[in-house]
């Protein structure tokens, strides 16, 4: 992982100063795709534990305590 990493800041280190601007966008990019998949899971994930806890039956033996 480290090597693929050196590669990416030698790349880096190599391109015009015009193009690091759009470097930062598309990394940016990547980061953000990331995020929003982190909070799709959550998301799913939350949803499924509701499910569980969101029946009929529980509702009622908790009415009843």
């Amino acid at each position: 992982m480290r090597a693929n990493k050196n590669f990416l800041l030698k790349l880096i280190e190599e391109i015009p100063e015009s193009q690091i601007e759009e470097v930062i966008d598309f990394i940016l990019f990547l980061k953000h795709k990331q995020d929003k998949k982190l909070l799709s899971d959550l998301v799913s994930a939350s949803e499924s534990s509701i499910d569980f806890w969101n029946n009929d039956i529980d509702d009622e033996v908790w009415n009843n305590v």
